[in-house]
């Protein structure tokens, strides 16, 4: 995992600069679906968040069976759904819409046809792409939102018409492929009877089996002797599957399944359950629409078949693909990306920072928290903790965010400061990463962590419990040590001596007359979390500036 960088670095490559955001839409005619997301892109940073999304099941993929030409029927729902895009995209100002049509489309004898009549009827000027070119954009949206760090992933999206297996590691994708098995495809072909025929299930997952032979035959030729890929899923199929069984063991649907898991284990017995019942019955499933439940079958098996075709006993979601791909792609090709690495290689510090402006985060302030909050991390890191890079990425977005509640109001800024955090959409970490920095912005001032707290009770073991109760007891002497938000400490030295069990920040001013004495006063306040977690005695010292003292570090 990236090691988050000074705060001085920080400062010089994501200060935001005086750059005007630009709204750019995105529209993603599918065999099942056509979605769209408007965004606001943020140049300076870069980076880009979603302002509307609009999502419609037209069913394109519908064609009629004896020419296998899109239905009447089928271009008057996608045209219409089309002109609601256009226009939603046009009353939040975008200054272009970028659509593109898949498998349906790309099939069809009259797709072109279809082309030509939603320009003549919208306006929309509809780009057909080819199976490799959808799969290298959903390769760049996933690109976006999740951390790949180097490592082989291999990312699977089953959609209506094809599925698109892809190998990357946050370079240049290293294979790409298109199939044509697509959940609504393959319930028209095989799904005839409900629930299915053991005959008719037989037969789809062998065709499932020999469709997908090569592709994933390929794909393993580009994967190194020792390489051990990890397994992304992304479009609606997947994440309805991980929705039911997310629902079922928790007994509640979470808000985002950015990260979350499905094993093959858990996906087979999900499988077996799916085929016994029939479409009302899997419509009362927790989690299930009814659009879905036609095609969740054919869908369940392409993956289940994927996985084990793979090697591959689990998998975790991301919840950007095509759409956001296609944004990503509009910003190389206009200079506003660099490079797709370092792109990939700051997904998670270029969204903290999105949030941070979002809600006009004093940003100077927060990175000076920051630098000190890793300070303290570090002097006491295999002296008074354990943790690793992953803990310590964690408690530095949480100082970038841990004021962000002053945008709702001074009052209790701290309780706001949490639910922003927990729902402004950070990318790049999982469900569970963003509870423990929204739980540790929570604790920053104020009482500290307690098991009759909501929000506390949100984290899902102990071992999370007690990051938040020990990072947020940090977090405080940070935040204390820019009490008057002025940069009245310049730096931070600490000292660890072992045989009184005491442990000494000692402060250097900015000001060789400033004596900090409110900083200082803040920390001896906000202390007491910090002793009682790592069972220490706190001492702060102001070191005068003509003093050549330096960082001690006993018995490290």
């Amino acid at each position: 995992m990236m090691r988050p960088m000074a705060a001085e670095q920080h400062l010089h490559l994501w200060r935001p600069v005086n750059l005007s955001d630009r709204i750019l839409a995105a529209i993603d005619v599918g065999t099942n679906s056509i979605h769209m997301v408007v965004v606001q892109i943020q140049p300076s940073l870069p980076s880009f968040k979603i302002i509307a999304a609009e999502k419609d099941m037209v069913r394109l993929g519908e064609r009629c069976q004896i020419t296998g030409q899109l239905t009447e029927e089928a271009m008057k729902r996608a045209i219409a759904t089309l002109r609601r895009c256009r226009e939603l995209a046009t009353g939040l100002k975008a200054e272009e819409i970028i659509g593109v049509a898949t498998s349906a489309v790309r099939e069809a004898p009259n797709g072109r046809e279809f082309l030509e009549r939603v320009k003549a009827e919208t306006g929309l000027t509809i780009d057909l792409i080819s199976g490799e070119e959808e799969a290298r954009r959903i390769y760049l949206g996933v690109l976006s939102g999740l951390e790949f760090n180097g490592k082989p992933h291999i990312i699977i999206d089953i959609g209506g018409g094809s599925t698109e297996l892809i190998l990357g590691d946050g370079h240049e994708p290293r294979y790409l492929s298109s199939t044509k098995v697509g959940a609504v495809r393959l319930t028209d072909l095989f799904v005839k009877s409900d629930p299915i025929s053991d005959q008719d299930y037989a037969a789809l997952r062998a065709y499932v089996r020999g469709m997908l032979d090569r592709a994933v035959e390929d794909l393993r030729q580009h994967l190194g002797p020792h390489e051990k890929p990890q397994l992304v899923g992304t479009s609606g199929t997947i994440e309805s599957l991980m929705m039911i069984h997310t629902c079922d063991r928790l007994g509640t649907c979470p808000t985002s399944l950015q990260g979350y898991e499905l094993t093959l284990e858990d996906l087979k017995a999900l499988v077996a359950k799916l085929r016994r019942l029939n479409f009302n019955q899997r419509c009362q499933l927790l989690g299930m629409s009814e659009r879905r439940a036609e095609i969740i079958v054919a869908g369940a098996v392409i993956l289940a078949e994927a996985m084990e075709m793979l090697g591959q006993t689990s998998l975790i979601t991301c919840d950007r693909a095509l759409r956001e791909g296609i944004i990503v792609d509009w910003m190389l090709t206009h200079g506003l990306i660099e490079d797709r690495l370092r792109y990939q290689s700051s997904v998670r510090q270029r969204s903290t920072y999105s949030l941070a402006q979002k809600f006009h985060v004093n940003l100077a302030s927060s990175e000076r928290v920051a630098d000190f909050a890793l300070t303290l991390f570090d002097r006491t890191q295999g002296i008074l903790h354990e943790w690793t890079e992953t803990e310590r990425e964690l408690l530095w977005a949480a100082a970038i965010l841990h004021n962000a509640g002053h945008y709702v109001s001074h009052s209790a800024h701290h309780k706001h400061s949490y639910y922003l955090v927990r729902h402004g959409g950070l990318l790049g970490y999982t469900d569970t990463e963003i509870e423990i920095i929204a739980n540790l912005c929570r604790y920053h001032r104020k009482s500290p962590p307690k098991k009759k707290h909501e929000n506390f009770r949100q984290l899902v073991g102990r071992r999370e419990r007690q990051i938040v109760e020990q990072l947020s007891a940090i977090l405080r002497l940070a935040s204390a040590l820019d009490r008057r938000q002025i940069g009245a400490v310049d730096h931070i030295t600490c000292e660890w001596r072992a045989l009184q069990r005491e442990f000494c920040v000692q402060v250097h001013p900015a000001d060789p007359s400033d004596r900090c004495e409110l900083e200082i006063w803040s920390v001896n306040y906000k202390k007491e979390p910090f002793e009682t977690q790592f069972g220490v005695s706190l001492k702060v010292e102001l070191v005068p500036a003509s003093s050549t003292v330096l960082a001690t570090a006993v018995n490290y």
